[in-house]
């Protein structure tokens, strides 16, 4: 498929509807744009203003203690009391209830962590929108996988100083852009055997984010083609709040050029409409 191709017209309608319902997630009464706080926890059991019962992490993994007439609901049950969580694997979550909320149970970078979300929280309630470059078939670009032969453990940092992440990254995508090649380190997709990579480029820290952007990517086919579309790029949760804990990209994915395409800097950043 080549930029004649498109049908300019129907592209955008797929891209807005697209992005709509990416903003729509991301404004959920529960999602990112909900959280109130990010704890993290110690051994010693300790309270939070927006959350109910003292928590802690041990042995047993993450604990609560809940006071009498406080409840969480787990699964759809009520609990009281001491509750036991377990060990929570690294960058899992739980999402117990709590009213019209619910206290995500986390591990991020090693650590135990508890973020209350909270519908009424202002970031969600006053979010309208983030802006974008405006959808161009020129940013879709024909690639190439190159699976290495055993997934590389690769160490990155976070949004949070002094905070790491470890990804198991099975390969690379191979593009080219204004007759240059490039490649860059891909993580696993949301979808069994897609793909994700976390980049940054000249117009970071300009007009996009400057810590990073994420791009999903289909399947390889058989042949290890792939399908980058840099109109779906798209900020992380730390884009809009300081509460997030999201992976910086590994410097080879930093590109040394101008991917004017995707979302811009959130308005709640600075960001220009």
């Amino acid at each position: 498929m080549t930029v004649q191709d498109v049908d300019r017209s129907s592209f955008t309608e797929e891209w807005e509807r697209w992005h709509r319902d990416h903003e729509e997630a991301l404004a959920s009464p529960h999602g990112f744009l909900a959280i109130t706080s990010l704890r993290w926890l110690s051994p010693e059991p300790t309270r939070f203003e927006d959350a109910p019962g003292a928590w802690s992490s041990g042995p047993e993994g993450v604990v609560v203690e809940l006071a009498e007439g406080e409840e969480l609901t787990v699964d759809g049950t009520p609990v009281h009391g001491r509750y036991v969580f377990g060990v929570i694997a690294e960058r899992a979550s739980l999402y117990p209830g709590y009213g019209d909320a619910v206290i995500e149970v986390a591990k991020r970078g090693g650590n135990d962590i508890v973020r209350p979300r909270h519908p009424g929280n202002p970031l969600r309630t006053d979010f309208t929108r983030t802006p974008a470059y405006a959808p161009d078939p020129r940013w879709v670009r024909t690639g190439r996988y190159l699976p290495f032969g055993e997934p590389r453990a690769v160490t990155v940092g976070a949004a949070v100083e002094g905070l790491e992440h470890v990804y198991d990254a099975p390969g690379e995508v191979e593009f080219e852009l204004d007759g240059e090649t490039f490649r860059l380190t891909a993580f696993n997709g949301k979808r069994p055997g897609s793909l994700m990579v976390l980049f940054t480029d000249a117009t970071s820290g300009v007009t996009t984010y400057a810590a990073n952007r994420s791009l999903q990517i289909a399947a390889p086919d058989d042949a290890g083609k792939v399908t980058l579309d840099f109109n779906r790029a798209t900020n992380l949760p730390c884009a809009y709040t300081d509460l997030a804990t999201c992976p910086l990209p590994p410097t080879e994915n930093r590109l040394p050029v101008a991917v004017e395409a995707g979302e811009k800097i959130p308005l709640e950043r600075g960001g220009q409409p």
